[in-house]
């Protein structure tokens, strides 16, 4: 019994302590009640009046739709023409549009194309361009949003000019895509036309070249079957040569080990076997032809060569320059920005209270900072030892120390 007496006394006592000790944290709060009161005031009007002092800052927003990716018919047509084609559609396909638009935005050409187009030199007092396009970095945000959309935030002490500025990210960003192949369309139809102006050019070197061999031998009979056989080997030659531009598509986006890869290699083998195979076992019509006849023939192979290559790639040009002109308007603006009517920044409220409290902080502590030195001053034995401090701590030396 005695125990639990001795046991709930100290618990009593503790409590006691506790309460001393929020009652002298009180007491020091309120000795300095002047202080916790003027320093938080004096900070709020010093805010107040700097926020007011700052000049306004207006933003304005637009809004962008990115282009989704879809099978187009154009695309299911190409994939019939050729594996390389629907490689190429499948290797153009962007996994998130909104990223490659996003730095497309942020590029250097746009900002240059901005910094001249509005003479932001001058609007940011700065000769450097460099130093411009930082400032209309800083000054722009551009984000996506959760459902992909695209957002271009630009702020501006100018309400004017921050909303012209805003849509004229979108008119560089759409004159860029004229100009660059983004789409997978557009990357279609680029390769199939580098492909195709250099099928055109082989064709014509091909067509001068049995010309010359006609004018310097003249004509000569090939039977049916010398026809036939040259008709097939410039078939294969054709589709050699599309295997083997379909192997080089694949390169830029899977490995050699790729089961597709190696099918697509094998075909290529078997199609150079039997092409190896015709051109070593030739008819005896080609063989016994005179040399003039045998360079006529040659002359001719190559001709019907280029002219089934450049068909087969014209073909798949052209479903590709149908698809990319489908696909035309892939940069929707779902809202244009609009002359702000409130300004963004400098949010007087909040520059207020936050000054505030952290003025009261401040004076909270100031407040304990004095208390302290205060007890330490009175439990030290007196003012001699602070005052020894004191004139340690001057630089000039007092007629006492000397």
């Amino acid at each position: 019994m005695d125990e639990k007496q001795q046991s709930g006394t100290y618990s009593r006592a503790n409590d006691m302590q506790d309460e001393v000790k929020v009652v002298d944290l009180l007491i020091v709060l309120a000795k300095h009640k002047r202080l916790l009161l003027g320093l938080p005031i004096v900070g709020a009007v010093l805010a107040a009046v700097v926020a007011m002092i700052l000049p306004p800052v207006y933003r304005a927003n637009a809004t962008l739709l990115p282009p989704q990716s879809s099978t187009s018919a154009a695309g299911a047509l190409l994939s019939q023409l050729g594996g390389a084609a629907t490689l190429l559609s499948g290797a153009a396909g962007i996994k998130n549009p909104s990223d490659v638009y996003i730095g497309m935005l942020k590029s250097r050409t746009v900002s240059d194309k901005l910094v001249k187009r509005f003479d932001l030199l001058k609007a940011y007092e700065t000769e450097s361009p460099e130093k411009a396009r930082m400032r209309l970095s800083g000054n722009t945000n551009v984000t996506a949003d959760k459902s992909g959309l695209i957002i271009i935030e630009v702020d501006d002490r100018n309400r004017e000019r921050s909303a012209q500025i805003a849509n004229a990210y979108v008119e560089e960003l759409m004159n860029l895509t004229k100009v660059l192949a983004v789409t997978d369309a557009a990357q279609r139809r680029l390769f199939f036309e580098r492909q195709l102006a250099q099928a055109k050019n082989n064709l014509a070197s091909a067509e001068m070249h049995l010309k010359q061999v006609l004018d310097a031998h003249g004509m000569v009979s090939v039977d049916v079957q010398t026809q036939a056989l040259l008709t097939t080997v410039a078939q294969l030659r054709a589709k050699i040569a599309a295997k083997e531009i379909e192997l080089n598509s694949m390169q830029a986006f899977i490995t050699p080990n790729n089961v597709e890869y190696k099918r697509t290699e094998e075909e290529l083998r078997s199609l150079k076997a039997q092409l190896n195979q015709m051109e070593n076992g030739r008819s005896d019509g080609a063989r016994n032809q005179t040399p003039g006849g045998l360079e006529n023939i040659q002359a001719l192979r190559d001709v019907k060569y280029f002219q089934m290559l450049y068909e087969l790639l014209a073909k798949q040009y052209e479903v590709a320059r149908l698809d990319e002109a489908s696909n035309s308007s892939v940069i929707q603006v779902l809202d244009m920005a609009v002359v702000p009517e409130m300004r963004a920044a400098p949010k007087r409220t909040v520059i207020v209270l936050i000054s505030t409290v952290l003025a009261l902080v401040v004076a909270v502590v100031v407040a304990f900072i004095k208390e302290g030195l205060e007890r330490v001053r009175r439990n030290a034995g007196g003012n001699g030892d602070w005052e020894k401090l004191a004139a340690h701590l001057r630089f000039r030396k007092t007629a006492h120390q000397k």
